[in-house]
């Protein structure tokens, strides 16, 4: 497979993830200008905001994953990166919030994308390498959460609409890129009929827990993805009343985040892989992950707290291995749905995971809490995790599986 192509992917997801951090910069002081309105009401709308575009990816991923099974990565791929820079157009020229909420409904469709980026790279990989390619999407996931607010914060000195005109820039040259190198990786014989009774997010579900062990490993993805999004969700909130950390000092912490987990997946996942192989890759690295939450819940030394932040991001080995194992209880038609699922449970995460870990923030730093202790999402981050643990060694122990 060309290299381009790859690096097509990769930038594909990279863009999706830049995307949603490229504008979040100037979310606040947009919706403001065009509402006339002040900060409080204003995040009100950006919560509203947020909230649609993760519905929206919940809904149209599988939908997109199956379209993908159906008439191929390219088509895909090409048209929702066309509107995709349309959308970022349109929330350019908004002058309405009407406009706006079009924007993050068009917006969350076409980021629904990664599910059919994930399905190429599935197309293409053998099986001893999909946890490793599926880790370099991870590590473009990563490397575009890093950029997208630093280059949105650099950009937004130019006002609140400049982040919206380069992300429609670069979508569109993406697009460019993309029909020139991308080529078409679902044949005749791997090519699926469209269901809309399997496009659609219960559907999709029903008939992927259909097959062999994939119920027990959807949970622990489920469980895993909603743990591990207590780092975005409460994190500057915690770093901030622990250890009253700047906003700079918080935007350092989630570089140095996202900088170690796109080097885990993009680098040292195949030399872990390697040595333990998918299953216990992703068994350790619950029990890793359950233990580095631990000690952030209960940390009291903001320096260290820094230091734990690298090893704490060592456990991301988890997603792509496990999205591996999945794939491969799934046939090279399925791909795409398979996929569109896992971006569908992702999604879920993204609309629970701030609002449960921000109550349990509240519950504890609260005035009245009978006990300050703003680690306690991650304490519950850490149950979940163990969790999802609890059941992948329920699903090891099951008859007929499969091993490395």
């Amino acid at each position: 497979m060309p290299k381009r192509a790859v690096s097509f992917i990769l930038l594909t997801v990279m863009l999706d993830a830049m995307g949603i951090g490229l504008i979040l910069p100037v979310m606040p002081e947009l919706i403001q200008q065009i509402e006339g309105t002040g900060i409080a009401n204003a995040a009100l709308w950006g919560g509203i905001l947020s909230a649609i575009f993760a519905v929206m990816q919940f809904l149209f991923a599988p939908t997109l994953g199956s379209l993908s099974d159906r008439f191929g990565r390219r088509p895909v791929l090409l048209v929702s990166l066309a509107v995709m820079a349309f959308d970022y157009v349109l929330m350019a020229v908004a002058g309405t919030m009407w406009l706006l909420l079009i924007g993050r409904v068009l917006g969350g469709i076409t980021a629904a994308t990664h599910s059919t980026a994930a399905a190429f790279m599935a197309d293409i990989s053998t099986r001893e390498k999909k946890a490793q390619n599926f880790g370099l999407i991870s590590a473009a996931f990563g490397a575009g959460f890093v950029l997208g607010p630093v280059i949105g914060g650099l950009l937004a000195e130019l006002g609140p609409r400049a982040p919206f005109w380069a992300a429609a820039g670069l979508s569109a040259l993406n697009f460019v890129f993309g029909y020139f190198v991308l080529p078409e990786t679902v044949t005749q014989k791997t090519r699926r009929a469209f269901d809309w009774q399997r496009a659609n997010p219960l559907g999709a579900f029903s008939y992927m827990a259909r097959l062999p062990g994939l119920t027990a490993l959807m949970g622990v993805y489920f469980f895993y993805q909603i743990s591990n999004m207590v780092y975005p969700a409460v994190w500057a909130y915690y770093t901030s009343a622990s250890f009253e950390w700047s906003p700079g000092m918080i935007g350092v912490s989630l570089a140095v985040y996202g900088i170690a987990t796109a080097v885990t997946q993009g680098f040292l996942i195949r030399r872990i892989i390697g040595r333990f192989g998918e299953r216990r890759t992703v068994y350790f690295g619950l029990l890793y992950n359950a233990c580095t939450l631990l000690a952030i819940g209960f940390v009291t030394n903001g320096w260290l707290l820094l230091a734990l932040t690298p090893l704490a991001a060592l456990g991301a080995v988890v997603a792509p291995a496990l999205q591996a194992v999945m794939s491969g209880r799934a046939d090279d038609n399925q791909q795409g749905e398979l996929q569109g699922v896992l971006s569908s449970i992702n999604s879920i995460g993204m609309i629970v995971a701030p609002v449960v870990m921000t109550q349990m923030f509240w519950l504890f730093t609260s005035e009245g809490s009978a006990i300050f202790l703003p680690g306690a999402p991650f304490l519950l981050a850490m149950l979940l995790m163990v969790v999802a643990w609890m059941v992948y060694s329920a699903s090891l122990r099951a008859p007929g599986r499969d091993s490395d």
